[in-house]
This record gives structure tokens, sequence and C-alpha cells, in this order.
């Protein structure tokens, strides 16, 4: 019998019996790990990645957001195996109840109804096919799509509604689905946005554990374009020490031109709230000597805006040389005025 309503602490919240095959919503599930700890989640499945993973049912697939360049988001999972040690997303791990940290990586959450209630919102007549971003607050295409299929599903009611997209991912399954991205691309706005921060191995192995190669999530670009799709890539993000040298910029950049991308833009790293404490955890752990440079690069959760200007001027730099785009962002705030010498290439927090 699963865990759920068998708990007397849970009566308010839990049904008295066994409904048979309906999965505990988000709020169940934050219930039961407060009670119990994952490990109340006698439901989640390991599977061969080692991480398990809880089927729940959601209530809304799209979701609201404010202070974003887009106001709907979708994503079909929480939680992801990548586990880059910079996500962002790891601090929203903690409104279910769990760590920014292990768990975040470890325990997955997947909205088993998922493309049946978007399909049920696109047909409201309330909704008036406003840009989706997909993928924003947990990789769409981790490993466990091949698997759900969720992402592909919903592109599937995204191309049905007519509705524009766009799409963030490390994951190189993305080209699975040129298809239908193309035939989105076809009807309206359609934008695939490949995250890949540097294309040098070291740093790639160190704060990206669980992601395909850099140059694996290249060629899938490159894949994406000769397929028609409008598919670029964002260096996001740009890691003070590991990625910010001059010489792995141009690396990347170039690697980038390369592959054909139609698009490049970057941003620093930022921290805050749970990610901040996993990241500074992990540069205590690995590069202890780096702390305290840590500490006053990030005093508050941006890198000071000098900085940021600095790296952004080098990279828009390494854009012209190479005969890559700037990235079309209708909310880039910062506008960096390109260096007019290479002096500025001498610039940045290599260490």
């Amino acid at each position: 019998m699963p865990v759920f309503g068998r708990d007397p602490r849970m009566a308010a919240t839990f049904p008295l019996f066994d409904l048979g095959p309906r999965k505990p919503t988000t709020r169940e599930i934050a219930q039961t790990v407060k009670i119990g700890g994952t490990g109340a989640l006698t439901e989640a499945e390991r599977r061969a990645d080692r991480a398990r993973y809880q089927e729940i049912t959601c209530r809304s697939a799209l979701n609201r957001v404010k202070g974003m360049p887009f106001d709907w988001t979708l994503n079909p999972y929480r939680g992801c195996t990548h586990g880059c040690h910079y996500c962002y997303a790891r601090r929203y791990h903690v409104q279910f109840e769990m760590n920014a940290d292990d768990e975040f990586a470890s325990v997955i959450l997947v909205k088993k109804n998922f493309v049946e209630v978007l399909k049920r919102e696109l047909a409201r007549p309330s909704w008036t096919g406003e840009y989706v971003a997909v993928g924003t607050a947990t990789d769409c295409y981790q490993p466990i799509e091949g698997h759900y299929k969720l992402t592909r599903g919903a592109l599937e009611a995204l191309l049905g509604a007519r509705n524009p997209m766009g799409l963030v991912t490390k994951g190189p399954m993305v080209v699975r689905d040129r298809d239908l991205l193309l035939e989105i691309s076809r009807v309206t706005t359609c934008t695939v946005y490949m995250s890949v921060p540097t294309v040098d191995e070291h740093a790639w192995e160190l704060l990206e554990p669980g992601t395909a190669p850099p140059l694996q999530r290249l060629r899938a670009v490159r894949e994406l374009v000769d397929a028609g799709i409008n598919a670029g890539v964002l260096m996001n993000p740009i890691v003070p020490g590991f990625s910010s040298s001059r010489a792995k910029l141009e690396r990347t950049v170039k690697a980038i031109a390369d592959h054909g991308a139609r698009f490049v833009g970057c941003n620093v790293m930022f921290l805050e709230d749970g990610t901040r404490t996993h990241f500074m955890k992990f540069l205590a752990r690995e590069f202890p000597s780096w702390v305290p440079r840590y500490e006053k690069l990030y005093a508050k959760k941006y890198a000071p805006e000098k900085y940021r200007k600095e790296v952004g001027a080098m990279v828009r730099l390494l854009q012209q040389r190479y005969g890559v785009n700037k990235r079309e962002d209708a909310d880039d705030r910062e506008k960096p005025a390109a260096p007019q010498s290479d002096e500025a290439m001498q610039i940045g927090f290599a260490w």
C-alpha cells in the first residue's frame, strides 16, 4: 500500500482509503517528505541512473511567472539528474521540503498527467496563445524524458494550438523532436536554446556532472539548424574562474560558430538562496582557496555590474570575430559596448 494516506497525521490531507491509480499532488509530496523524509516516498521508482522518480498529479501545466521576458512556463519534471552545481533551479526543490543538494538531482517529480492538463488549458476560451517558455525550472530533456515523453507530448499540444514557444535544454535528446519543432516553426514562433556554458572539458566535468558533453550538445544544434529550426546557444552561466578566461571563452564561441548556431547569448552566474549554499559547499570541498574570492565577488546575488559588463564585452568581440549573431532577446537589458581593441580581451577572472 502506498505511503499516501497511511500516516494518521496526514488524515486531513490524504484520503482514508486507497483510491487506486491517482497520483499524489505536489502539496501531498511536500507533506509526506516533511513528516518522513524522502524515504517516505515509497512509490518513487529507482532506475538505472540511481535517481528515484515519483509520479505526481499536477493541477495545472501552464505556470505564470513574473519578472521574466515571458509570462508563461512549462516544466513537466521537477528536479534534474544533470546535477549542475550552479543551477538556479536547485532552490525550487525546497518547495517540496527537499534539499537543494543531492535530493535535487536524485529525487525527480514526474507530472504524469501533464500533457492532458496542458491540452485542456490551451483549449480554454480565455487562453490567448501567449508565448510559452519550456524547460525553465528543470531540463525538459533530462534522460527520463526518453521514457515518459512528456516534453514531446507538450510539443504536440503546442503545435495543435499553434502556440508560440521557446525551449531551453542541455539535452541532445531534443533532436528526437525536430519533426515537431519544425512543424511548430512553420506555423508560429519556435526557438531552441541549447545551454553550453563552455567547451572546456575540465570545467564541464566539475560543474555539470550529469550532462552530455558540450560538443555533443553542439552537434545537436547543428542537426536542428540543418533541419530548418531556429536554434542557438546560451553560454549560461559563465562561471568565474572555471570558464571565464579569454582562452576558454574564445574556444567556446569558436566551437559555437563552427557548429552553425543561429545566435549566441551569455550571462554570468548568479547565486541565490539554496543555490548559493550548495555552490559554496561545493567550492569549499573542491577549491577551498577560492572561497574568499567568491565571497567577495558574490557579496550579493549578482557579481558586480562592472565585471558582468566586462565579460559581456569579451563575448561580443568574439561574436564579431567568428561571425555568430547576438541572441535576439527582447529582455536584453544589459548592452555593454563592444570593445574597440583586443586590449579589452585581457580582462577576466582566470585563476
